[in-house]
């Protein structure tokens, strides 16, 4: 299997665009059934310590506060502002990756999609509308998707051709978009000690993917929510009809009872997958892709080739 850490730059797709960053990037089925955003703003839960910091280019400034204190400071803000605290809250600057990460795997390519491709923003929504309504589904998906800070969208594409997407979602004081129908069963999961995180907007056009482009996608989304912001679960909400796939395929399990997803007019089941189960899969089968086994998790990369990419993930280049 082959994969490359960085594409070639041109001046005409953002899909290639290799602009350098000077902070740290942070962005925002079978069927998960959300779309919409949140009316709270993620700035206004932020810890003033925390905004000076990151504010600021003196780097003894951007240390100042511990992740541990500044968790402790959102649950506080949280607490104030009548938002639900929660257990999982992450600082995102302890899971800075490169904006221009991508891998190259037999013909295509799945990158990160960061701030400065607006272009990009708008053939997701346009996917995600088209394979939503070929399903028949009634969205209300908006010309531009909404971007929160941590949120990761993620692209399939061959050249030019945006054909799959992906976003994930690390929980905050603003909570994960899987809390607007399940709050009660993600709030259980919280209070034992779970950080969860959630995969959310998942479109593939199925004239250009397959197993092993969605076994790509969800791979990286692994790597971002287990190795790079260490969560411990990881919640998708689906149609009912796609429950036996996910469990089969992945070891997703039902986590919450079917109910109709306003936004789409069609029921969805919350389901949720162990990352440490996953973790043990892709180092047991991980890369095999002749084996037996009927998991997805098979054709995910090899433990070895997961190492030198998360090296490169988490290798962000900076502008001098």
């Amino acid at each position: 299997m082959r994969w490359a850490s960085s594409l070639h730059a041109t001046n005409r797709n953002p899909l290639y665009s290799r602009k350098k960053y000077t902070t740290a990037y942070s962005v925002h089925n079978p069927l998960p059934v959300e779309f919409g955003a949140r009316p709270e703003t993620d700035r206004a839960l932020l810890a003033p310590e925390f905004v000076r910091a990151v504010s600021s280019s003196n780097d003894e400034a951007q240390t100042q506060m511990t992740e541990a204190a500044y968790h402790a400071e959102r649950i506080t803000k949280a607490k104030q502002s009548r938002l639900k605290p929660s257990l999982s809250i992450v600082d995102y600057r302890f899971g800075a990756m490169d904006p221009d990460f991508a891998i190259r795997r037999d013909g295509y390519h799945v990158r990160l999609v960061h701030d400065d491709m607006d272009g990009v923003y708008g053939k997701i929504s346009k996917l995600i509308q088209r394979m939503y309504s070929w399903r028949g589904l009634a969205t209300d998906q908006p010309a531009k998707l909404s971007k929160h800070a941590g949120q990761t969208t993620l692209a399939a594409c061959k050249g030019d051709l945006l054909f799959g997407t992906l976003t994930v979602g690390i929980d905050s004081p603003r909570g994960l978009l899987a809390d607007t129908l399940y709050q009660g069963e993600i709030d259980e999961a919280r209070s034992n000690g779970a950080r969860v995180c959630e995969v959310t907007r998942l479109a593939m056009d199925p004239s250009h993917s397959s197993p092993e482009v969605l076994a790509s996608v969800f791979h990286l989304a692994f790597m971002i929510t287990r190795l790079v912001h260490h969560m411990t679960d990881l919640f998708i909400e689906v149609h009912p009809r796609h429950t036996a796939f996910y469990s089969r395929m992945m070891g997703y399990e039902v986590a919450g009872p079917e109910r109709i997803c306003p936004r789409v007019g069609a029921p969805a089941v919350l389901m949720r997958l162990s990352l440490e189960h996953a973790e043990h899969e892709i180092r047991r089968i991980g890369g095999n892709a002749s084996s037996r086994d009927r998991s997805l998790y098979r054709l995910f990369f090899s433990p070895a080739e997961q190492d030198k990419m998360l090296l490169d993930l988490q290798s962000p280049r900076f502008a001098v």
